[in-house]
């Protein structure tokens, strides 16, 4: 490794540092095209402070990503059972080769990401296209494998790629139990440090309380160790990252500070609806209403050219894009005309479905937005081991891991010159449209 030096301040860590290798990579097209996508999409319109990019993130991810490794790699952390799982380090070399790995890749996570981050990704990419595989061929490109093969000593861009996606997002792949653990370390649905960063990030960007969790006591609790596989405490030897009991608060206190941010920052209704129409007009905007997902076109595309477009548009009626970005530049946004209540579920399991349906007999569906999303059903588990020794799994040890809410979003819009008819026309039929209807299939799991 080089011995040189750089550090950059940052908002959240203090000092981010990394070695003239490192620089390299962070130079690199990949990494600097991260300076202009924005973290949180059109957030900023709603939280005026919210306007960091993932360049930032990606910084701040690599650096978590090399205190978890050395913390989760002393040998006076490592139990006798998961001895073999640092295997490959048995050589002293492997120890920094492993090092540089896993930074890298949580450097690397994001480059794949589109413009506007996840605003319209799944409606604007080809089918089995994601964000995750545009960044595997981005550290696969030629640019980057020529960075990798520089380096001393030089990185298997294979493994740059599996430790930045996980085993989930790369199933053509054969991971190790290492290679798992240190892409859980990245990307893990529990302790992946892209989730610590961009909960303590976001939060403070937003200007709001919610994201912060106590991320240094968190930290250092993590260890490798059996995974215990279900509430029932059967336990298997595959390793996984899980925590000392002392650790279990602050688990808590992430697996709360992400449902308080989705709840309250990232699902807030004049954010999505912004998300929304910035989605109609790249469907009219984009050729072939696609992003494109060739290395060179991608690099090529940042938010500054869709703020470009949305801004010219808005402002020229003969432009025939005008309307569409209006509604974003302009602030013309759809207004809410109806948001589901749990009373309204108790009656029918999908109440938003027939309330959008009924509401588009009456007016063009052209004026109308329907925003929803469930969050899939699952716990936060993970493996604890206990003060006075044994493994249990959180679901056993922790009722507030058990109880983290579910996010729920069920919203319909309407453009302002019908919103106000819209949402009384709601309020007048609304106890009749949610009455539940006979031979219903409940479709909101």
């Amino acid at each position: 490794m080089s011995p040189f030096v750089h550090e950059i301040r940052d908002p959240i860590h203090a000092f981010i540092r990394l070695d003239s290798d490192e620089r390299r990579v962070l130079d690199s097209r990949p990494l600097q095209r991260l300076r202009h996508i924005h973290q949180l999409a059109t957030t900023w319109l709603v939280y005026p402070g919210a306007t960091h990019r993932r360049f930032e993130h990606s910084l701040g991810v690599m650096e978590l990503a090399g205190r978890v490794y050395d913390v989760v790699t002393d040998p006076r952390n490592v139990s006798d059972d998961m001895q073999r799982v640092l295997e490959p380090l048995s050589v002293p070399a492997n120890r920094e080769y492993w090092r540089r790995a896993v930074r890298m890749a949580a450097l690397c996570h994001d480059i794949g990401h589109l413009p506007f981050s996840h605003a319209a990704e799944r409606e604007l990419l080809p089918d089995d296209w994601d964000h995750e595989n545009l960044t595997r061929h981005l550290v696969s490109s030629a640019e980057m494998q020529a960075i990798w093969a520089s380096l001393q000593p030089p990185l298997i861009h294979t493994h740059v790629e599996k430790l930045a996606v996980g085993p989930k997002r790369a199933p053509d792949l054969e991971f190790s139990d290492w290679e798992e653990i240190l892409s859980e370390i990245v990307v893990g649905d529990a302790f992946g440090v892209d989730r610590m960063d961009y909960s303590l990030r976001d939060s403070h960007h937003a200007g709001v309380a919610y994201g912060k969790f106590d991320h240094h006591r968190l930290v250092d609790s993590l260890r490798i160790l059996p995974a215990m596989h279900d509430s029932r405490g059967d336990r298997s030897f595959k390793p996984e990252l899980g925590i000392e009991e002392g650790g279990i608060q602050s688990a808590e206190a992430l697996a709360f500070a992400r449902y308080f941010m989705y709840s309250q920052v990232y699902f807030h209704r004049v954010r999505r609806i912004y998300d929304i129409h910035l989605m109609d007009f790249l469907k009219a905007w984009l050729p072939g209403g696609r992003f494109p997902v060739d290395v060179e076109k991608h690099l090529a595309l940042t938010d500054s050219d869709i703020v470009e477009a949305l801004w010219r548009a808005a402002f020229d009626r003969n432009e025939p894009l005008y309307e569409l970005a209006r509604r974003v530049v302009r602030r013309g946004h759809f207004q809410l005309v109806y948001e589901r209540s749990p009373e309204d579920t108790k009656r029918t399991p999908n109440p938003g479905d027939r309330v959008y349906r009924e509401l588009a007999k009456e007016y063009d569906r052209r004026f109308l937005r329907r925003d929803y999303y469930r969050q899939p059903r699952s716990a936060v588990g993970f493996s604890v081991r206990k003060r006075e020794g044994g493994i249990v799994s959180s679901l056993v040890l922790s009722d507030a891991l058990n109880n983290v809410p579910l996010v729920t979003v069920d919203r319909i819009f309407a453009d302002r010159s019908i919103a106000k008819s819209a949402r009384n026309w709601v309020e007048r039929h609304r106890t009749a449209m949610v009455e539940p209807a006979e031979n219903e299939e409940d479709n909101d799991e």
